[in-house]
């Protein structure tokens, strides 16, 4: 059955690891630091303004959000990481809840893909190797999507480019997407590996 893209919906907002849904549907999940644009990429995916929160305040969010996507699949939007202003019991709080994710979530094997954003004009901090680390350690397929790439000059991407094709904490990756939430850069490539992943 086809999947209708636009038929979206938020399923559940987890606080704890115990709320994660347990039916039998392909999860695809979105990790990346604070104010990384994983917000914004889901809402471009589905072709909607205001499906997954856009927050004014970076590092606010501390659940697990979980989009039924025509009730064939979950795009399940992780909390952001790094934002060094969150205190440290809601640092602690993003960690158990971010680890149960990965260790506590009972449809685990459902997790196809893990969609690890990177901002384009920054790179790879030590927080987005931290992560990729444990996806690679976990054995977990995961993507890099290198988001807000309309906001780079012809130079700027040229670097860029050339920065993400070589940086190591990004071996083991599928592929590397440049992505634009603006423009719609990278939405069908994006989409192409989601639906592969996920088998539909």
């Amino acid at each position: 059955m086809k999947l209708n893209r636009n038929n979206a919906a938020l399923r559940v907002s987890a606080g704890l690891p115990r709320q994660f849904p347990a039916d039998p549907l392909p999860q695809i999940a979105f990790s990346g630091r604070s104010n990384v644009g994983k917000s914004s990429l889901v809402n471009s995916l589905v072709g909607r303004r205001a499906l997954a929160r856009v927050s004014q305040s970076p590092g606010k969010t501390i659940t697990v959000n979980f989009y039924e996507i025509d009730r064939q699949l979950y795009f399940v939007d992780l909390p952001g990481y790094g934002y060094a202003r969150r205190s440290a019991e809601d640092q602690r709080r993003w960690s158990v809840l971010t680890d149960g994710f990965f260790t506590a979530n009972r449809s685990i094997d459902r997790v196809k893909l893990v969609v690890q954003l990177i901002d384009a004009r920054v790179g790879a901090t030590a927080d987005d190797r931290d992560m990729l680390a444990y996806l690679r350690a976990a054995s977990l397929p995961f993507l890099i999507a290198a988001t807000k790439t309309d906001k780079l000059n012809a130079a700027e991407r040229a670097a860029a480019y050339e920065q993400f094709r070589s940086e190591s904490a990004f071996s083991g990756a599928d592929c590397i997407l440049f992505y634009s939430s603006q423009s719609g850069e990278g939405r069908d490539a994006l989409w192409d590996e989601i639906l592969r992943h996920a088998n539909l």
